[in-house]
């Protein structure tokens, strides 16, 4: 099994709909591989903040795992952000 982290930007070109957001939690949660996530509140940056971009464009992390990456993919298709000209980009989490 696989572990995803998909980080979604704020850059959708048209609003999303409430809807749309429960209907793809809802294929997420019944496609068994869906293991939680959250927006992204307040951030502070650490070290040298001069060295390195904003991440401010990250407004939320959904958690995967699946042994069918093509199967999460077509999932992803149908993400509100995707589905509004947005970007979600998806982080494979290697194994430690």
């Amino acid at each position: 099994m696989d572990a995803y982290l998909l980080l979604i930007h704020d850059n959708e070109k048209t609003p999303t709909r409430d809807e749309e957001w429960e209907q793809f939690f809802e294929a997420a949660r019944s496609s068994g591989m869906f293991h939680g996530g959250s927006e992204v509140g307040r951030r502070e940056i650490l070290g040298g903040p001069a060295t390195v971009p904003s991440s401010s464009h990250i407004v939320g992390y959904i958690r995967f795992e699946t042994a069918d990456r093509a199967l999460l993919l077509e999932l992803l298709k149908r993400h509100p952000v995707v589905l509004h000209g947005g970007t979600v980009e998806l982080c494979e989490l290697p194994r430690s």
